[in-house]
């Protein structure tokens, strides 16, 4: 069996789109995944299956339809994807106390690097931007942040084709799913 991480977009953000972290544990369970843990309120599942990758994101956005009534994208990437993109990851990225570090989770069919052509160049003097595999790296101080081209993205098409994580987050997830 492999271990997959799946990234559920835009759920528990300003009461929008509300799914309680048990309730999404037991549909993953009853949906046939195994050893199903979640991490905090922001949709990070971890969970075994013999599946593919793009079979994975096809149940859980089914079962999250059918359980709480959500059209929810879902970004689904291997334990193994996730610690090599982490293991790859620039020098610069997820360093520095005053600084933003994104993980950028690209959501199948989008690519990493089609979602930053989509973006544009980066400012950088402003911000530093690099992707791995379906993960896109992005810094910037919180003293120019609203300077920054990625600042934007939300007001963009592309937005809905990615989902965003902080570094610390990304690296917890990565540990839980070693064990």
């Amino acid at each position: 069996m492999t271990t997959y991480i799946a990234l559920l977009r835009g759920i528990n953000v300003g009461g929008n789109n509300k799914i309680d972290m048990k309730q999404l544990k037991s549909a993953c369970a009853e949906g046939g995944f195994a050893d199903v843990r979640t991490y905090i309120n922001s949709g990070n599942v971890i969970f075994k299956s013999d599946q593919d990758a793009a079979a994975v994101q096809s149940a859980c956005e089914s079962l999250i339809k059918a359980r709480f009534g959500l059209s929810i994208a879902v970004s689904v990437l291997t334990a193994g994807e996730l610690a090599e993109a982490l293991a790859n990851a620039p020098d610069w990225w997820g360093k520095g106390p005053d600084s933003r570090h994104n993980a950028i989770f690209v959501i199948p069919p989008a690519t990493a690097e089609g979602v930053c052509a989509e973006v544009g160049e980066i400012k950088p003097e402003y911000e530093q931007c690099a992707y791995f595999g379906k993960l896109i790296f992005w810094s910037a101080p919180m003293a120019t942040f609203s300077q920054t081209r990625w600042s934007a993205v939300s007001k963009r098409a592309t937005y809905q084709k990615i989902t965003i994580r902080n570094a610390n987050t990304a690296f917890k997830l990565a540990e839980l799913a070693k064990g």
